[in-house]
């Protein structure tokens, strides 16, 4: 819920949101409705009937079976209908369908520890498919804790010795928060985490590439799809032309540069020609590359180096990565360098996500 752009509470981001906010709204109106009625008529008649005011008592009512059938019948009714809303979800909730994904949690002092049937394995963080049900299976290792996710109105102790377990169905892509709702010591507020919500296809891609965002390449395997992704086959090719010269076999060998030098073809040099390459421009060719300082992350640098030492020519192009076959067996075949395929994927916890630098 809303208003004037400040939420008075979560998003509704599973299948149960919706149906708990009606009913804990509901029960909020009823509960006020009956407040306000009982404390009118206690100040009416404390002030009608207040010590030393002449008013007329010679005829006391005791009973009134009308009145008495209206207040008793109507809470009745109104709170078998509460029931029934409340038991039906409670019900609802407690019966996870048989084709649910099913995740392990285990609760300990003071941080969760989620695995995946597939063995990957998080900490604080729990990724979901969006659109799926989800059950998760949960046992404490040390205290009694309770995993609840207010976005999706789901909660459930988490008890030492005895699993317990909760299921609900993503509604909405993003991340939510992640707390125990459990006092389990001192650190019980920091005992935090996020549940990351991502598209299907998104999902089955990260949990493929054992719960990274990217699949899992070697550095010359990275280098390559960048070496790709910024065009460099465009100009160094298998052999020297008149754009650029060949990379093919250079490491380790020295090379003549436009200035009369020369320098030894090693790590220094590459990482210099790919960020300032008019510092080291080769022999008989202009100063044409494109200068990528502060432009890539220096990760990038590292996986083109080592490209650059197994071969450094790409030849037809790169092949399909894993987390392509995957995207192509869900529909759509998307690289997995898209920003469709990717989604809202994030890195697990404790994996960290370098971003390339910003310009000066």
């Amino acid at each position: 819920m809303n208003f004037s752009n400040f939420p008075y509470s979560p998003p509704q981001a599973s299948n149960f949101a919706e149906e708990h906010d009606l009913i804990f709204y509901a029960l909020t109106g009823l509960t006020v409705f009956f407040t306000v009625i009982v404390m009118f008529f206690v100040v009416y008649f404390s002030l009608k009937y207040r010590a030393g005011k002449k008013v007329d008592r010679s005829r006391p009512m005791y009973e009134n079976l009308a009145l008495e059938l209206t207040w008793t019948i109507v809470p009745l009714i109104l709170g078998l209908i509460m029931f029934y809303f409340g038991a039906k979800l409670f019900i609802d909730m407690r019966n996870p369908p048989k084709e649910a994904t099913e995740i392990y949690v285990i609760g300990k002092q003071w941080m969760w520890h989620v695995q995946h049937r597939n063995g990957v394995r998080e900490n604080n963080t729990l990724h979901v498919p969006l659109g799926k049900p989800v059950k998760i299976t949960m046992i404490s290792q040390d205290v009694l804790h309770a995993f609840y996710i207010p976005a999706f109105r789901v909660q459930m102790h988490v008890v030492p010795g005895r699993y317990t377990s909760l299921w609900f169905i993503p509604t909405q892509v993003g991340e939510f928060h992640l707390f125990c709702g459990m006092y389990c010591g001192t650190q019980h507020s920091e005992m935090g985490g996020k549940v990351v919500v991502m598209d299907p296809r998104s999902w089955a891609e990260w949990n493929a590439n054992g719960g990274e965002s990217t699949m899992n390449m070697s550095m010359e395997q990275a280098g390559a799809q960048t070496f790709a992704k910024l065009a460099c086959n465009n100009c160094h090719g298998a052999e020297n032309n008149q754009r650029a010269p060949t990379l093919a076999g250079i490491y380790g060998k020295p090379r003549s540069l436009a200035n009369g030098a020369t320098r030894l073809a090693d790590d220094e040099y590459l990482r210099e020609s790919i960020l300032r390459p008019h510092n080291v421009l080769t022999a008989g060719y202009e100063d044409t590359m494109p200068v990528y300082d502060k432009q890539i992350a220096e990760r990038d640098v590292l996986n083109l180096i080592a490209f650059i030492k197994n071969g450094g020519v790409i030849g037809a192009g790169v092949p399909q990565t894993h987390s392509s076959s995957i995207a192509n067996k869900l529909g759509g075949g998307v690289p997995t360098n898209s920003a469709e395929a990717r989604g809202n994927a994030a890195p697990s916890v404790g994996a960290i996500r370098e971003e390339a630098p910003k310009g000066p």
